[in-house]
């Protein structure tokens, strides 16, 4: 097994064709399709499958694709600081659950950097996509909550992906909502008051799982309830319909505006917002000025 054959299966996954990825790898088809075959054969797997739709991952495949990606993003970085040793390009990428708080730190990392080159990447995603972000290095930290309600599950999987959970804030569980909502201007929400109004909660696609929920209290059975895929659609669902999210209590107005509020919710249950990172990898200088930035929001909470 070599490098380069990881990198003809890394290619290959991404392209789903064997002769868009001999382009870009600057080899013939046939020398590919060649190592592929010996690289299976050594493997005892089969790790792709021919169709009318172009080059599939096998199921075992894509295991072997995910310590792939691992081996080939870790080599880029060697040789990027050890062997080319020049000022290429800062990169840096981060996954997060639905937080603004987030967002707004991404903001002010970037603009430490003013003109020079960079290529930074930011995804507001699933659950599940924020863990396989981080796994597959699409992004170098993953930003999402765990409770006594999913922190064995969650601990489970985070383990089984080889990534490491830190901490970073603790918070009490508050209403989401717009600032003329009939119950905006509470000091507190119980959650018999809300039963009227729609709850919006984030769709989790195939792994719409109690679990892998972004708002806490997932298994309370609300009268009405509306999923969206982005926090546009929920800003806009708030103010249409008098509906409501659950989350932290951290605002960024500057971002989102000033039309909306959180009010905190009668309720004993917190929730601990923590960054995902590869196990055993130290956080490049961007990740750790990444989380300085987050850092400064645990004054924040409410």
């Amino acid at each position: 097994m070599t490098l380069n054959q990881l990198k003809y299966v890394v290619m290959t996954a991404d392209t789903h064709s064997m002769n868009e990825a001999s382009r870009a790898l600057y080899v013939s088809q046939p020398s590919l399709s060649a190592a592929l075959r010996e690289l299976e054969k050594e493997i005892g797997m089969e790790l792709f499958r021919r169709t009318s739709r172009g080059v599939l991952v096998t199921p075992q495949g894509e295991e072997f694709l995910s310590y792939a990606r691992q081996v080939v993003e870790q080599s880029r970085l060697l040789e990027e600081r050890f062997i080319e040793k020049k000022n290429s390009k800062k990169r840096f990428g981060v996954s997060m659950q639905h937080y603004t708080f987030a967002v707004k730190a991404f903001v002010e990392l970037v603009k430490q950097f003013g003109m020079d080159a960079y290529e930074f990447s930011i995804h507001e995603t699933r659950t599940q996509d924020v863990i396989a972000d981080v796994r597959n290095f699409r992004s170098e930290i993953g930003i999402l909550y765990v409770n006594d309600f999913n922190r064995k599950v969650l601990s489970k999987l985070f383990a089984e992906s080889e990534l490491e959970f830190s901490e970073m804030l603790t918070c009490g569980i508050y209403v989401y909502l717009w600032k003329g909502h009939p119950l905006a201007q509470k000091a507190e929400i119980a959650m018999e008051e809300l039963q009227e109004y729609p709850c919006l909660s984030f769709e989790q696609g195939n792994h719409n799982s109690f679990y892998f929920a972004e708002e806490v209290l997932s298994t309370y059975e609300y009268k009405q309830l509306i999923k969206a895929d982005d926090r546009a659609t929920m800003l806009n669902l708030m103010v249409g319909l008098n509906g409501f999210t659950l989350c932290s209590g951290i605002i960024c107005e500057n971002l989102n505006g000033s039309d909306y509020c959180a009010v905190k919710l009668k309720s004993d249950e917190t929730m601990t917002i923590g960054y995902l990172k590869r196990k055993g990898m130290a956080l490049s200088e961007l990740g750790q000025r990444y989380l300085d930035e987050l850092a400064k929001f645990r004054d924040c909470v409410l």
